[in-house]
């Protein structure tokens, strides 16, 4: 399974995202500095909060094999700014929690995600579990694994490791 960072605001539902992801039963816990395991990197929202941890996020991401910007449905407010990928080096998706919420506007804060560079965009209702199976199923997805000349390859086209190649009939 990939290992996922994920990072986002305080109180956007990174934790109790860690706990679903896990099948756990969700219960709330602040978290107070970056907790790694086999499979997630969850980090504090201070980290994105601040200018002076947000080089932190960059630093974690290395450990990961997929980095995850996380915000709720009801975010009053987008932390991350367009082409927000151009600091990470691995593939990065969004995850929308507290779809549920009375507060919810996921097409704006999906747009907040795709305008940061997401590849993917998942929503997720860490309470009931809905699209929790999604996730997972993207997470087993296994890694490319490429040879040194077919890294070289997408290096000298200018894409990245997980990148697909164009195909012969976009030529």
């Amino acid at each position: 399974m990939k290992k996922i960072f994920l990072m986002g605001r305080s109180e956007a539902g990174k934790t109790s995202l860690t706990q679903a992801l896990k099948g756990e039963e969700l219960h709330y816990i602040k978290t107070q500095y970056t907790n790694t395991n086999e499979d997630t990197i969850d980090s504090p929202g201070e980290y994105a909060e601040s200018k002076r941890f947000s080089v932190g996020l960059a630093c974690f991401s290395f450990e990961a094999d997929v980095v995850a910007m996380v915000q709720a449905a009801d975010e009053p407010f987008n932390l991350f700014g367009p082409s927000g990928r151009c600091f990470i080096q691995r593939p990065l998706i969004g995850i929308i929690t507290k779809i549920d919420s009375p507060y919810a506007n996921i097409p704006m804060v999906r747009q907040w995600l795709n305008e940061a560079g997401c590849e993917r965009i998942f929503l997720i209702n860490n309470v009931t579990r809905e699209g929790i199976d999604e996730l997972l199923d993207y997470l087993k997805e296994d890694l490319p694994r490429l040879t040194l000349e077919e890294a070289k390859m997408k290096q000298r086209m200018g894409l990245n490791e997980w990148d697909p190649l164009p195909s012969d009939s976009e030529n």
